[in-house]
């Protein structure tokens, strides 16, 4: 992996869990002044639905392919899945018997775009970009319109 382009910081959150949920998410040009911020918000999901949405929808904002990313992630989750490569073996299997599966479909096709690299942190440590996106999760699953989490409904 050369150097990065891309820092990708993501947060999920739902109250209850299941419950209403959020995603927050802050990329930022490496290099550059360039930092944008993005969250939406879901009347009933989970956690770790939210948590690889925000990857997902990250992943889509780049406009070109073969972008070197590096993805920080306080869900271990999400980190582990493609880390470890468990999700290449769901895929596999045809994500039998998997969580989520609608998400890691959709993740695959975003992932293999790019060369992305996760990089887990710990959560509520004062990582000030991990805990931007905490604050944008939970905000947005506390909006007045929530969007319906289709694939968890």
């Amino acid at each position: 992996m050369h150097q990065p382009q891309v820092y990708i910081y993501t947060d999920g959150a739902a109250r209850g869990n299941p419950g209403p949920g959020g995603y927050g998410i802050v990329m930022e040009w490496v290099g550059k002044a360039y930092r944008k911020e993005f969250s939406k918000g879901y009347k009933h999901t989970t956690n770790n639905r939210m948590e690889l949405l925000a990857v997902i929808e990250a992943l889509k904002k780049l406009k070109q392919p073969g972008l070197e990313v590096v993805v920080f992630t306080d869900s271990k989750y999400v980190a582990d899945a493609v880390e470890k490569g468990w999700v290449f073996n769901w895929e596999k299997k045809a994500f039998k018997d998997r969580k989520n599966a609608d998400l890691w479909i959709e993740f695959l096709k975003e992932y293999r775009k790019h060369k992305v690299k996760f990089k887990w942190i710990r959560g509520h440590n004062s990582h000030p970009q991990n805990e931007r996106c905490d604050s944008l999760a939970v905000a947005a699953s506390k909006e007045k319109k929530l969007l319906i989490d289709q694939g968890f409904e």
